[in-house]
């Protein structure tokens, strides 16, 4: 006899045709029927040890396979434990479908026990929040999966009360039309091909949006026929492959870097913004240009209330179909005369050496030139990711993941084990200092339960570099920035996995070819000095 249908299935089935196979979280007994109805649609409950390096696992599996990540918590702490990667979410454009259990309406009137009010603690940092209803579970699955995914993606909440969980529910009987791809016209369009076209020193600073729109190929192309050298958001580092000509690597945090990128920028005559989102970018980056003077076209997905920049000419449409508007049928032509671009790489290069005897700079060069072209990466928020997204050259998009719109610490590790789950057969490194390791140090035993073979690589500096850096430019003194220097291999070895410390390039390579064929998962331990990154990000 078939099994009547509950309303928790019919949300799971729209997850399931939306592309997720995958969910993770902490379950309490106000999820189960969600997890039961999940594990029936063909999604995959993993347990994490706490919920926000869930969010971060199914953020990992998001940027291997597309699809909305799934985070699953409970009644009260549960879902509070999801708030900071859930604003993360909302800050880094992530699809994220967050689903939390709550008390029944009704009884929550006489019941005082974890009654708590999720919705209003979601509403500020998620694009909408519903509670679940059994009549209307299909018409609420399909209306988070939209808003998660269209426009500028982000997270999506719905609260599901005990007893709506378990309802009696109808199958889904509406579904959306997806939108078809929008490009400019008239005579915006009209001039803004004429600036092209007569462009001598044209720039294209690319983001996120090209990635989910799939304009990857639509902006090599505009690249390659004009010209015309590409910069790019960290997230969106790979869009070009950044051993191409005209790519000039990433941008957002590095003042080095933008000692050498924001004076070139500053000579453009034509400045393409490709799906920039700004929120990655540092003060350094606010107002760069002058429209007035310089001619900035804005292709983007959302309307401009940040004003951390004005365009010229602003089109709020997909990008790669405006990119194709841009240049069709006008003929292929050279800018950026006198080797400008490829001096301007060199002095990129120049600043960021790889030739270090040993230091963060030496791990990670040691780590690029040993792992193999496909390497997914991850890495956390502290002084090793400004060096890192510098010095980390990108084959290709999403091999790259961070947090850069919020910049959260704990996030390297569980979002190289989602990784890691969606392609088992890729190699996946994680890049952490020692702080953000020890935030998240319990999934070292979820890595393990899950038989993953992901590399952790964590800097062991015994500091808060980044901000013991910032302490001393203000000639302050020191508190509360240092702690002790752990055994990390000892604790990889207790949690299942194996464990080694280096201290020189020779060790660093032996110990990452091993882990590539590792049978379960190694973290290796660079111990390197303090005040490491001075002069270096």
């Amino acid at each position: 006899m078939q099994t009547p249908l509950r309303a928790a299935d019919v949300l799971a089935q729209r997850l399931y045709d939306a592309g997720c196979r995958f969910a993770f979280g902490m379950p309490g007994g106000e999820v189960l029927t969600l997890i039961d109805a999940l594990e029936r649609a063909g999604i995959s409950f993993v347990l994490a040890k706490h919920e926000n390096a869930a969010g971060f696992m199914a953020e990992g599996v998001h940027h291997v396979d597309g699809a909305p990540g799934i985070l699953v918590a409970t009644v009260g702490p549960g879902a509070m434990n999801g708030v900071n990667v859930v604003a993360n979410a909302d800050q880094d454009r992530v699809p994220l479908i967050v689903l939390t259990g709550c008390v029944d309406a009704a009884e929550a009137q006489t019941y005082t026990h974890q009654v708590l009010d999720h919705r209003k603690v979601f509403e500020p940092i998620t694009k909408a929040t519903f509670t679940l209803e059994a009549d209307a579970a299909g018409v609420i699955a399909d209306k988070a999966v939209g808003i998660a995914t269209e426009g500028r993606a982000g997270p999506v909440h719905i609260d599901v009360p005990i007893s709506v969980a378990d309802a009696p529910a109808k199958p889904a009987a509406m579904r959306r039309v997806q939108p078809s791809p929008v490009a400019p016209t008239g005579a915006d369009l009209d001039t803004a091909r004429t600036w092209l076209a007569g462009a001598e020193r044209p720039v294209i600073l690319a983001g996120l949006d090209v990635l989910k729109d799939g304009a990857s190929d639509a902006l090599r192309e505009m690249a390659e026929t004009f010209g015309i050298p590409v910069i790019t958001t960290y997230k969106a580092k790979g869009v070009l492959p950044e051993d191409h000509a005209l790519s000039l690597g990433g941008a957002g945090l590095s003042p080095l870097a933008d000692r050498h990128l924001l004076p070139f920028l500053a000579e453009a005559d034509l400045i393409l913004l490709v799906g920039y989102d700004p929120i990655e970018m540092r003060p350094g980056w606010q107002n760069p240009w002058d429209p007035s003077t310089t001619h900035v076209i804005d292709i983007h997905a959302a309307p401009n209330h940040h004003y951390m920049h004005q365009a010229t000419l602003s089109f709020i449409a997909d990008t790669g179909a405006t990119l194709r508007a841009l240049s069709a049928n006008l003929p292929p032509r050279q800018t950026w005369g006198n080797g400008q671009i490829a001096a301007l790489k060199e002095a990129l290069a120049e600043a960021f050496p790889t030739d270090e005897e040993w230091g963060p700079g030496a791990v990670i060069d040691t780590c690029r030139t040993t792992l193999p072209p496909e390497t997914i990466a991850t890495v956390d928020s502290g002084a090793h990711r400004i060096l890192l997204s510098q010095m980390w050259a990108c084959p290709a998009p999403r091999t790259l993941l961070q947090s850069s719109g919020l910049c959260t610490m704990g996030c390297a590790v569980p979002l190289a084990m989602g990784a890691k789950i969606a392609a088992p057969n890729r190699p996946v490194v994680s890049f952490s200092g020692d702080a953000g390791l020890l935030m998240v140090a319990g999934e070292l035993a979820t890595a393990a339960e899950l038989g993953l073979q992901t590399i952790f690589v964590v800097f062991v500096d015994a500091s808060l570099a980044l901000i013991e850096l910032k302490q001393r430019q203000r000639q302050m003194t020191n508190r509360g920035v240092d702690f002790a220097r752990h055994d990390y291999a000892a604790l990889a070895t207790a949690f299942g996995g194996h464990g080694v410390t280096v201290r020189d390039r020779g060790a660093l390579k032996a110990a990452l070819e091993t882990a590539l064929s590792a049978d379960r998962f190694t973290l290796i331990a660079a111990d390197i000095e303090g005040k490491s990154y001075d002069g270096r990000i």
